[in-house]
């Protein structure tokens, strides 16, 4: 029997995930890694840690299902997409830790550039809005605050890349330097309507074009892994931004059709075709994945913070011991008893982008105990799902007839059944929910053969659970409103 391997690289952990010709897990393995918060509002990752944590899930996960290389058909990355590396390329050590993606440093470099008029040019360029999520402004501090750095950028001694890129440059000690297009599409520096660097983007903010890697298209063999790795000889063969993986894992190949993934952020995507179109609803509108080597588009809503907000509930407050208890905690009450949490402790994502905004808890009476204030944390959840769905109907005009959902919340029985009231629509969890990882593997394994082509996909999916809403319209219009009143209380915080 054949696999595919998917390396799952996300914002807390690595995964390796590997998956036979039917499409099921044969194995999984996974390591978390360390978070470093070096001063309020700053994330950072030892790359070093990314890469080992990775590789040995890698081997890991082979020596579960006893597979050997030889039984491995190809390999799909997938990655948290906007975090910022930048490495030697003579030693390939990094010269600064990696700047994650929920990284806020960089917001008055963001805002003078808003200010001076940037907006509207980088948008129709990239088809994003200036704010820190995105890699340049990382990539510039970095250079501008690590000694030397830019010296040695301009000399052609650095290179940048996204996670997928530092990957595979390590997997092929250093002969490959690529990203895909959805990796690309997340830099602020990809012209997404032309499909290169761009360099105006590249001037305004200041990263010099020597530094960045090669695009390619993410279905597509791009090298191989070295032999001394313990994963010698397969074909790297799939590469697209984790949300980008979960779009094509969860088959939504037609215009319309939309899913979202409850990771430590949520980010909603649907599919808008093969026409660039920008968003007027300040949403992001980003290069979707695809196996034909054409460029297509989605319309995406980043949340800043999904499932993390219950690792917060976990690791702050301790109400609970592991995140799955949160389910058994919420449901140990009716509802919130008027308690409503706006996670927003990073700022807040679309479609507010506001990198000031802070996180509130409100509402809370004497008899207000753990169990309330568990259930609004899930509540946030689906109501930030829903504001970012409610931009995204008034771009496309498109009726949503189901939303798709992975990840790891979406386990969550409780938070889908509320996500589907909340929204008045159906909520469908796939059988298999890693269709991060699985949309990587489909990836490569239609690159290299594995699988015959998008039809047999289509026909082996099945077992779907599926959420109907039960919330009467009413009680849906006022639970929205309390919401939006509170988000506007976080938007406008001052300390």
């Amino acid at each position: 029997m054949g696999y595919v391997l998917a390396l799952d690289q996300g914002t807390t952990s690595s995964r390796a995930i590997l998956f036979d010709e039917a499409g099921t897990i044969a194995a999984v393995a996974q390591h978390e890694f360390e978070q470093f918060f070096p001063q309020a509002g700053w994330v950072e990752h030892d790359p070093m840690e990314i890469l080992t944590s990775q590789l040995s899930c890698a081997v890991e996960a082979l020596g579960k299902a006893g597979a050997r290389p030889r039984d491995v058909a190809a390999i799909g990355i997938t990655n948290q997409r906007e975090t910022a590396i930048v490495w030697e390329r003579a030693t390939g050590k990094p010269i600064h830790p990696a700047i994650v993606w929920q990284d806020r440093r960089t917001a008055p470099l963001c805002e003078h550039l808003e200010r001076s008029g940037a907006g509207d040019d980088v948008s129709n360029r990239t088809g994003l809005v200036l704010d820190p999520y995105f890699s340049a402004t990382k990539v510039a501090w970095i250079l501008d605050n690590v000694p030397g750095a830019r010296a040695r950028a301009e000399r052609g001694e650095l290179a940048f890349g996204t996670v997928d890129s530092w990957l595979i440059w390590h997997l092929t000690s250093g002969r490959r330097h690529v990203t895909d297009v959805t990796n690309a599409s997340r830099t602020l520096l990809y012209n997404i309507v032309k499909g290169e660097w761009d360099a105006e983007m590249l001037r305004l903010f200041g990263v010099p074009a020597s530094m960045l890697p090669e695009v390619v298209w993410s279905s597509e063999r791009v090298g191989e892994v070295t032999t001394t790795l313990g994963l010698g000889g397969i074909p790297i063969a799939g590469i697209a931004g984790d949300q980008q993986a979960a779009l094509f894992g969860q088959l939504c190949w037609q215009a319309g059709e939309t899913k979202n993934t409850y990771g430590t952020g949520c980010f909603l995507l649907q599919n808008i075709g093969t026409e660039f179109v920008r968003s007027e609803h300040r949403l992001i509108t980003t290069i979707a994945a695809s196996a034909q080597k054409r460029r297509e588009y989605a319309l995406e809503g980043s949340i800043f913070i999904g499932g993390a907000v219950v690792q917060w509930l976990r690791d702050n407050l301790r109400l609970i011991g592991s995140s799955p208890d949160v389910e058994a905690l919420a449901a140990s009450v009716p509802n919130t008893n008027g308690v409503v949490f706006v996670p927003a402790f990073v700022g807040l994502g679309a479609p507010h982008w506001d990198a000031h905004a802070a996180g509130m808890l409100i509402g809370l009476r004497r008899d207000t105990g753990p169990g309330h204030i568990a259930r609004a944390a899930l509540e946030s959840i689906a109501y930030q799902v829903a504001d970012v769905l409610e931009a995204v109907h008034s771009e496309t005009g498109m009726p949503l007839e189901a939303l798709r959902v992975d990840g790891g919340a979406a386990v969550n029985d409780l938070l889908m059944q509320f996500q589907a009231d909340v929204l008045g629509v159906p909520v469908v969890r796939p059988q298999v929910t890693e269709t991060t990882a699985l949309g990587a593997a489909y990836l490569a394994g239609l690159a290299t053969g594995f699988w015959a082509g998008p039809e047999e996909l289509r026909a082996r999916r099945q077992g779907d659970k599926r959420f109907e809403p039960r919330m009467d319209v009413n009680e849906r219009t006022e639970r929205r409103q309390l919401w939006q009143r509170a988000v506007e209380r976080a938007k406008g915080w001052t300390a």
